[in-house]
């Protein structure tokens, strides 16, 4: 066992840094160091626990499997570090230099991260959003290891390992590009059903959504002609076709160019969008704070 007080503890920031960004240079803008500097780190760490520790790869470097065996217990014991010094410092969101890791869907991306950005360019700007793509099924994985420190999703997949805080309540809203030649009048439901529709598919390939369970509880069906992975392309795709889509309202705000909306003939039940976060950052007065924000600019 290697004598604890033969380590620098800015050896373990570095590595964090090192495992997490996997490129020198963003390593070195990061932590406010020179190349050369966190290359001879690197060179100490890799003698420190006798590992390449990380390897040339497509991407930049790739952690070798010591290097991920390292990570999740380096953020652990990092972030008691932070948590001993934070109760002695109080928290300064104006002076703090952090990164933040969410987890978030396009959805989330716009309808969340987007507001938030806004607060605190303003309010901490020396605080950083890294957004990792969702995938529910990892969260709680993601979380408990570290890597993501809050994740932006409906209520009713939040693991039950986790704490959660639901956000807002959102709803459908039906939406076709101006001056659609078959738009003229109040929607039926049978115009409805003849439109050429887009859909979201987060998981690929499906054409199926809460609009069609509806209508198919009324022995109906729609013409989905499209489905598509994001909702940011859907949107598009009706803004530059005649096919109309139902998506959720708070991804129009801003982004009605070009689009109108009208009351549809059937209005699926919404969902509720929640934030997700671990135990072990739950009492971290900066991610508290930061969780707060959320809460604010989403309101």
């Amino acid at each position: 066992m290697r004598n604890i007080r033969n380590i620098d503890l800015d050896l373990l920031v570095t590595l964090e840094a090192l495992l997490t960004e996997g490129n020198v240079t963003r390593v070195a803008r990061r932590l406010h160091l020179s190349q050369p500097t966190v290359s001879v780190r690197l060179s100490k760490l890799r003698h420190l626990f006798d590992d390449p520790l990380l390897v040339p790869g497509l991407r930049g470097m790739q952690p070798t499997a010591r290097g991920l065996e390292l990570l999740a217990p380096l953020r652990d014991a990092l972030s008691g570090v932070e948590r001993m010094l934070s109760a002695q410092t109080p928290f300064d969101p104006a002076r703090t230099e952090m990164t933040w890791r969410v987890a978030a869907s396009d959805y989330g991306q716009c309808a969340i991260v987007i507001p938030l950005l806004a607060r605190l360019r303003r309010l901490a700007p020396g605080i950083r959003v890294a957004v990792h793509t969702l995938v529910p099924g990892e969260i709680a994985h993601l979380a408990e290891r570290g890597d993501i420190d809050a994740a932006f999703m409906t209520s009713y997949t939040v693991p039950q390992n986790l704490r959660g805080r639901v956000l807002f309540a959102e709803r459908y809203q039906f939406i076709a590009r101006k001056r659609h030649p078959q738009l003229r009048g109040p929607l039926t439901l049978a115009q409805f059903c003849a439109l050429d529709h887009v859909l979201v598919s987060p998981d690929g390939g499906g054409f199926n959504g809460p609009t069609d369970v509806l209508l198919e509880a009324r022995g109906r069906r729609r013409r989905v002609v499209l489905s598509v992975p994001h909702f940011l392309i859907q949107i598009e795709s009706v803004r530059h076709s005649d096919m109309v889509a139902m998506l959720p309202a708070r991804l129009l705000d801003g982004r009605m160019q070009g689009l109108q909306t009208c009351d549809p003939p059937v209005q699926p039940p919404g969902f509720e969008i929640a934030m997700a976060w671990h135990e072990r950052v739950h009492a971290d007065p900066a991610h508290a704070w930061l969780r707060e924000q959320v809460v604010q600019a989403v309101s």
